[in-house]
């Protein structure tokens, strides 16, 4: 072997070897590598992989349906799209959030295109751009292809009915949490469980998979039956609204009671607000009157006294109590009516609504005997519902009363109550004496349908007068709507029973009471003698009148009448009420007192004005005036509206006047002048 294959020769080893030991060392690299990941830090890794990769959804069930008492859905449920995007993916892509966010605010009309760039630029993997967007935007904004923006399907709450019983039900969040109503008092029942499931993400941070094994349906929410009659609650709504617009008043509410149940028919409040969105509306709009707002009753609270006075024997049926001419002096104060009243049986005490007579009826009584009866009746305590905000009135204690409280208070000045607490009062007159526990909410079941919980109705908190004592009322409180202030709530071939209130509005600022500021309100229930319906209605500051019956009353008509139609009650099925109304001693009109009930006659709602004399058009289009003097003002504009007049009132109170007279031809569009007074029988506390 020459020398120079042999140099070659050992080269060839010496790189072999060499090679060799790079393998080798190459192999021991790649060992301790695997015993450092598999072994050493295996458990380190395995958390980490399992951050990247894993990823624990929020599974949040479907909120619970609101169903109405037959059925009908109030707020429901429904899908909708949100966009959201990964920071992340977008430095990845080397995209400008600030040109990303202004290609959205393209498609989203209002985005704030600083605050959603500020967010794409954040080290987080997931931000919202935008909740509940429409599935027009949603498409728009998938078109544009923004790197890191993706869509994500979430449950919105949707009420389908817009406005109609916003207050009962409130509304629910962006995050499907109840806000106010119903939504806050079942917020719990109706959102469900909120479980979370293990899913896998791509390295974008985009789950990929996701995998549970539990049933849905066990972690929904449970739907909920109200005892709100959608109908019902329409036409309150509705006749309130026109009512509170008519009069310019502030505001109003209404309730719609089942007095043998407890079970409220309808709660309306004037204004309202759209819970599908509510921050386009005022707090005052949102707020729900009928439990929040609490006000001096005034005359209403008369028939709780009477019928209180009766059961303790303080007075007895046939009893005539002297009025004192008008007026009756306690202490350096003088209480006054609005006629010269002498000797009135206690029938015309609550149909002419005697402050003078209820006084002297409240002063035979007692202080510590009134209390307790407008205890019993519920003022001064909360009712229960289970509402949010729900206030209990005010009913100061006895020991506390001055000598004019006692005066005042047996005709609702000096004490405070809620409209709910006077028709859960009213109620128990009209059920022979039952002060039940109200109900809204009748009834809850899961998903699989069953029911976990149903509401009692019915339940009696006390008995709050006797019967026998609560049943002699009631054809007293008939007499209030044949012959005396209540007539405008009196509906053609129905017997109601109820009573007019008209109270000036305690000045808290100033002390004492505002001027010419007042709230009207009426309180009943038909049919009289067996009755389905409690109505109580509460006018705020009317500025067109402001007595009870002429503000407060109608609605009551319109709103009894269309309940009572909706319910299938007619008239034919109160001829056996009549036939015990006639029975009745009717209220006898003494010498000095004739003429001085003078009112229109009172139809339906349906045809209120329908009567009114149609005439052809006169020569060249014109149209006859009606013949509008004895009207309420509020007929009186209806009237001449149908016939294209416009309308220009002077007073308050009645038609007294007209100019043009009845019978002449003027064009369409022609103003109507009408003067309006005060009808004879009407005044304060009435």
């Amino acid at each position: 072997m020459t020398p120079v294959n042999a140099r070659r020769i050992r080269w060839i080893r010496v790189r072999v070897a060499m090679l060799t030991a790079l393998l080798l060392v190459g192999v021991g690299a790649i060992v301790c590598r695997a015993w450092e990941l598999q072994i050493k830090g295996a458990d380190r890794l395995a958390k980490m992989a399992k951050e990247q990769h894993e990823r624990s959804l929020r599974l949040a069930p479907m909120r619970g349906t609101i169903f109405d008492r037959n059925g009908a859905e109030l707020a429901v449920s429904v899908e909708a799209d949100s966009l959201s995007a990964n920071p992340q993916v977008l430095k990845a892509a080397h995209a400008n959030p600030t040109l990303v966010a202004r290609g959205l605010a393209s498609v989203l009309s209002g985005l704030n295109v600083p605050k959603i760039a500020r967010r794409l630029a954040s080290d987080r993997h997931f931000v919202w751009i935008e909740r509940h967007v429409t599935p027009k935007q949603a498409q728009l904004v998938s078109r544009l292809r923004l790197p890191g923006v993706q869509t994500t399907k979430e449950a919105k709450r949707y009420y389908p009915n817009r406005k109609l019983a916003a207050h009962v039900l409130g509304f629910a969040d962006v995050d499907g949490r109840g806000i106010e109503g119903v939504e806050l008092a079942l917020d719990s029942r109706l959102r469900g469980r909120v479980e979370t499931s293990p899913a896998i993400r791509d390295s974008r941070g985009f789950v990929v998979f996701a995998e549970h094994f539990l049933d849905d349906r066990a972690t929904q929410g449970e739907d909920v039956t109200l005892s709100i009659d959608r109908t019902i609650q329409h036409r309150a709504e509705e006749e309130l609204e026109a009512a509170v617009e008519l009069s310019q008043a502030k505001a109003g509410s209404t309730v719609v009671m089942d007095p043998h149940t407890g079970e409220i028919l309808a709660m309306a409040n004037y204004p309202s607000f759209n819970p599908n969105d509510p921050g386009a509306f005022p707090a005052a709009s949102r707020r729900n009157r009928a439990v929040t707002d609490r006000f001096e009753p005034g005359s209403t609270i008369k028939m709780f006294t009477m019928a209180s006075a009766l059961g303790t024997g303080a007075v007895s049926p046939r009893q005539h109590i002297d009025c004192g001419n008008g007026s009756f002096q306690v202490g350096e104060f003088v209480i006054h009516d609005s006629e010269h009243w002498g000797r009135l049986s206690l029938t015309e005490i609550l149909a002419y609504s005697s402050n003078v007579g209820i006084s002297r009826i409240g002063m035979a009584m007692g202080k510590a005997r009134m209390f307790r009866a407008l205890r019993q009746f519920g003022f001064g305590e909360s009712t229960e519902l289970g509402l949010p905000g729900e206030v209990s009135g005010i009913l100061r204690h006895y020991s506390k009363w001055y000598d004019m409280d006692m005066a005042t208070v047996p005709w609702g000045q000096g004490m405070s109550v809620t409209a709910l607490q006077l028709a859960v009062a009213t109620s128990a007159l009209a059920n022979g004496g039952k002060l039940l526990k109200p109900t809204i909410i009748r009834r809850l079941r899961n998903s699989h349908g069953e029911v976990t919980e149903e509401f009692q109705t019915g339940v009696v908190r006390r008995q709050a007068v006797a019967a026998w004592a609560a049943r002699r009322v009631v054809p007293m409180l008939a007499a209030v709507t044949t012959d005396g202030t209540g007539k405008e709530a009196a509906i053609e071939g129905f017997p109601v029973a109820g009573k007019t209130g008209t109270a000036q509005k305690a000045d808290y600022i100033t002390g004492g009471y505002a001027r010419d500021t007042w709230l009207a309100s009426f309180a009943g229930f038909v049919p009289a003698y067996h009755p389905r319906l409690t109505i109580v209605t509460i006018i705020d500051e009317p500025k067109l009148d402001h007595s009870g019956g002429l503000i407060a009353a109608p609605v009551f008509r319109r709103v009894a009448f269309a309940a009572l139609r909706h319910l299938g009650v007619t008239a034919e099925d109160s001829r056996p009420a009549l036939a015990e109304a006639t029975r009745q001693k009717r209220l006898k009109i003494t010498p000095e007192k004739s003429g001085h009930l003078e009112m229109p006659s009172i139809v339906p709602a349906e045809y209120y004005e329908a009567r009114a004399e149609r005439t052809g058009a006169g020569p060249d289009g014109q149209i006859q005036v009606p013949y509008l003097v004895g009207k309420t003002a509020r007929s009186a504009v209806t009237m001449a509206y149908s016939k294209q007049l416009e309308v220009q009132l002077s007073g308050s109170g009645m038609v007294r006047a007209q100019h043009p007279e009845a019978g002449a031809y003027v064009m369409p569009g022609s103003r109507l002048v009408l003067t309006l007074g005060e009808p004879e029988h009407a005044r304060q506390g009435s």
